[in-house]
């Protein structure tokens, strides 16, 4: 998968190889050369003994003997070209088997890739993909081979990849965390990406190394852990406010019925009249954002018994279906036909979530559509879902809709969600939501009975 530098030393080492053994097959045939020539010459010594008189005997007997003498160092230089030809085997053999041990680390180093549950990917100085292993063509949805063209090849949705490789080749300096959201078959999954120099051995530059992985479980925790941070002090901040707030707008309330009754006897005009109701209705809506935010900000925990969710679910649809056929929304639910476990929970509490998961399914259908409630086990928990086919939730209101106070409508206190998300957490359980241009739906996930 990746480009390995060793093999230049491979190479060289190879032509070694080569040249040696050239070398040594080059000995031979001169060896063989002289051994052919050495009997030759001792022939042609033979043939001359064999017609010289008595007394040039000796002086030929001695020329033979420094041929024979010659032609056992030549036997002696053939042992040596044989020795040398050994050693050549073993050299082979063990170029051959350092080959394999080089094959094998590429193997593994394409195993451990192929195996990473992230992303990564290789680019040259140009910024031209040269390698991807399958998690990060999987991560990016890339189905066409990409290797050889340019990162801007991978799609609009991962810009960003292409930003910080650019900002890496221009700095010199790595890049890490940087998160970006991609829409992959109407929900969002959140990429968190990095960049990095790719060096060689000899520290020089070849391009860049990118690594993404999916986050969209850790950004979602993240969430849950600012949202409960907010919750810090708010039980005591409910207690005052409670003291300091709540206890003179019952005296007001009081002393605005005392007033009533006391111009009862007396003819008072009909703006008396409208700014007396005005005051009471104000009254009221404080008195009920209090109250609201006393729930919210309340750390007692629910009472529990058994729960049976499939009676609450039928429940509701009874409940809400009057207000769904006037607005033209149709209710589908879709529950399983085994029988799920009881959950033990606060009944009303989560009847409570329920009714105001739905309602705001409703009325995010002002035009009509449908509305489906499903229940499905998964494992140890139960998750109730609640979908609409609204236009979604915008994308710079997604961080902020389990906020408390927050709200889009003229009316109500932006308390629903907010007090839905914290009942759920107080159940062990969690509250999520997938939303797009086709709609929106909530999951929320609860324990089975016995498994909290």
């Amino acid at each position: 998968m990746f480009h390995v530098y060793e093999t230049r030393v491979s190479r060289g080492f190879q032509l070694a190889i080569g040249g040696l053994a050239l070398l040594s097959l080059t000995g031979l045939v001169v060896t063989l050369w002289i051994l052919v020539d050495f009997h030759h010459e001792q022939e042609i010594v033979a043939k001359i003994i064999r017609h010289l008189p008595d007394s040039d005997l000796a002086v030929a007997r001695e020329l033979a003997g420094e041929l024979r003498f010659q032609s056992q160092l030549s036997i002696l230089l053939f042992l040596n070209i044989i020795v040398t030809a050994i050693a050549l085997v073993l050299l082979v053999r063990a170029y051959l088997n350092s080959e394999r041990s080089l094959r094998e680390v590429k193997v593994m180093a394409s195993d451990v890739l192929a195996s990473m549950d992230q992303g990564v990917l290789t680019t040259d100085r140009d910024e031209i993909i040269t390698s991807i292993n399958p998690r990060g063509r999987e991560l990016l949805s890339l189905e066409e081979p990409v290797i050889g063209r340019p990162l801007s090849d991978v799609g609009v949705e991962h810009t960003l990849l292409c930003v910080i490789c650019s900002h890496v080749n221009a700095h010199h300096s790595p890049v890490r965390d940087c998160d970006y959201t991609i829409n992959r078959d109407g929900h969002e999954q959140t990429l968190r990406a990095g960049c990095s120099l790719l060096r060689n051995e000899r520290q020089e530059e070849l391009g860049t190394v990118l690594h993404v992985r999916d986050v969209t479980e850790r950004a979602l925790m993240e969430q849950r852990l600012r949202r409960m941070e907010r919750y810090a002090g708010l039980g005591s901040l409910a207690t005052g406010l409670q003291h300091e707030i709540k206890n003179p707008l019952s005296a007001l309330s009081l002393h605005v019925q005392l007033l009533e009754e006391a111009l009862e006897s007396q003819n008072r005009s009909d703006e008396i009249d409208e700014m007396l109701e005005v005051i009471q209705t104000e009254v009221k809506r404080l008195t009920s954002v209090l109250e609201g935010f006393r729930d919210y900000a309340s750390m007692s925990e629910p009472g529990r018994s058994r729960v049976d969710l499939t009676a609450l679910i039928n429940k509701l649809v009874r409940f809400i279906r009057p207000q769904a056929e006037q607005q033209k929304v149709k209710v589908e639910v879709k529950l399983p036909q085994e029988k799920p476990p009881e959950i033990m929970a606060d009944s009303v509490h989560i009847d409570q979530v329920l009714l105001n998961l739905a309602l705001n399914a409703i009325q995010a259908m002002p035009g009509g559509g449908v509305m489906t409630i499903g229940l499905n086990q998964e494992g140890d928990w139960l998750r109730i879902s609640i979908t609409d086919t609204g236009k979604g939730i915008p994308a710079e209101l997604r961080e902020r809709i389990f906020d408390p106070y927050f709200t889009t409508r003229h009316e109500g206190t932006g308390m629903g969600l907010a007090l839905c998300e914290k009942i759920v957490r107080q159940h062990d359980g969690t509250i999520d939501f997938n939303t797009g241009p086709s709609g929106t739906s909530f999951s929320v996930l609860l324990p089975a009975s016995g498994t909290a």
